[in-house]
């Protein structure tokens, strides 16, 4: 079992900014691919950004030149830094680890709120 635990969100202003975290298990960034998928009331989860295992980055195109995700090995963290916020950002963002193209894991999620 892999335990997952996000960190970070909370309220922000439209053009504010915030970095998210995900605690991870040791070694995981080498086993498995870590996803931002994030929630809005009312609507399906979706993906946000992912990093593989070999480091390459990926997003979806509405997050592109706003946010940015890296890893800090040493500290087992994954962070997902979110500038330029806008209210449709806002939602339950949740960190998952993707092995072989299945979401295998999850976290419990971290509300972002942005609203003036």
């Amino acid at each position: 079992q892999v335990q997952l635990v996000e960190s970070g969100g909370g309220l922000v202003q439209p053009g504010g900014s915030l970095r998210l975290s995900c605690a991870a298990p040791g070694n995981i960034f080498s086993r498995y691919t870590i996803a931002w998928h994030r929630q809005a009331p009312g609507k399906k989860r979706e993906f946000v950004a992912e990093m593989t295992t070999g480091g390459t980055t990926n997003y979806v195109d509405s997050v592109k030149g706003r946010f940015t995700v890296s890893g800090d090995n040493a500290k087992n963290t994954l962070f997902l830094q979110m500038n330029r916020l806008k209210a449709e950002d806002t939602g339950v963002y949740y960190c998952a680890a993707k092995r072989f193209g299945v979401y295998i894991y999850w976290g419990q999620g971290t509300q972002v709120t942005v609203s003036s």
